[in-house]
């Protein structure tokens, strides 16, 4: 990337990892042939080797253990670890049941269920712009409930799941790669356990043909990559304009799911994913107009 500002690297950077969080189902759809509780187990696993690998290359690793001595720190890891690992599982399920509908519109509701987050648990207030998305997002739920009769509990699990993850995140501020090391530690000796036992021949690699084990060791790149070009897109531009870039992974998933899957987009998700879709353009709409002024103020300043 030699010749492109850092502003324009940041932003490539961003659009990389969106987009690759945007195809992930593909990945996943590839391991059909896996149960998602397997493919979860050697997701961990391959995961906290590369991202162990990563913090040693960049010497880093002892920070691991600089995280754990703090009991804060700890068992709020512990806690995040406890929700990524629900989170990853429902998601690779979600794919592989074809849900991939639900899963997109889960990520378009986690903006709104974070905002929300953020005035419970964090003191930030809502202006009317953020009060009348909320008021959309529940409005969009209930409706679902009433009119059709369904909850849409994947959406809402994977909304919300995140959300708490980020929300916990942030308030522990633990480097991204660090914090990753460790959930993906505290989880590995889970999924080993549990690829021992496992009753499913495919969740041993010996048991499998070299295609599913290359896949299966693809797990480790497939989620430290994007969040890999994540860390360093939040590194070059600001966390407001990187917020811009984050809705290219659902409408990515969106598209796969009914033009690739062919997923059908039925009367109840057009009205939900309709409402959703307001509330987040008035998000963005307003998020747009604060940071064109804080650009105009700098030369000012």
């Amino acid at each position: 990337m030699t010749g492109l500002s850092r502003t324009q690297q940041g932003v490539l950077f961003a659009i990389s990892a969106y987009s690759m969080w945007a195809l992930a189902p593909i990945y996943f759809k590839a391991l059909n042939n896996v149960s998602a509780l397997d493919v979860l187990a050697h997701r961990v696993i391959w995961s906290f080797l590369l991202t162990f690998a990563i913090l040693f290359a960049l010497r880093k690793h002892r920070a691991i253990l600089s995280a754990l001595s703090q009991r804060r720190t700890a068992l709020g890891l512990l806690a995040s670890t406890t929700i990524i690992a629900l989170n990853w599982g429902v998601f690779i399920w979600a794919i592989q049941e074809n849900r991939i509908l639900s899963a997109s519109l889960g990520y378009y509701i986690n903006p709104i269920i974070s905002v929300f987050l953020g005035m419970m648990f964090l003191g930030e207030r809502l202006n009317l712009v953020r009060k009348i998305a909320i008021a959309l997002c529940l409005f969009a739920v209930v409706l679902e409930i009433v009119r059709f009769g369904s909850v849409p509990y994947i959406a809402l699990f994977l909304a919300t799941s995140f959300g708490l993850y980020g929300l916990i995140r942030k308030r522990l501020g633990v480097d991204s790669f660090v914090g990753m090391a460790v959930e993906t530690g505290l989880l590995c000796p889970l999924a080993i356990g549990y690829i021992l036992l496992s009753p499913n021949d495919s969740a041993r690699l010996i048991n499998n043909e070299w295609q599913t084990n290359m896949l299966l060791f693809l797990a480790g790149p497939v989620s430290m990559l994007p969040l890999l070009c994540f860390s360093a897109a939040a590194n070059r531009i600001s966390l407001g304009a990187l917020g811009f870039f984050q809705y290219i992974g659902p409408t990515g998933m969106f598209i796969l799911a009914v033009l690739v899957y062919g997923e059908t987009f039925s009367a109840e998700k057009v009205t939900t994913f309709s409402i959703i879709w307001i509330a987040l353009l008035l998000l963005v709409s307003h998020s747009v107009r604060q940071f064109l002024k804080q650009q105009h103020r700098k030369p000012s300043d």
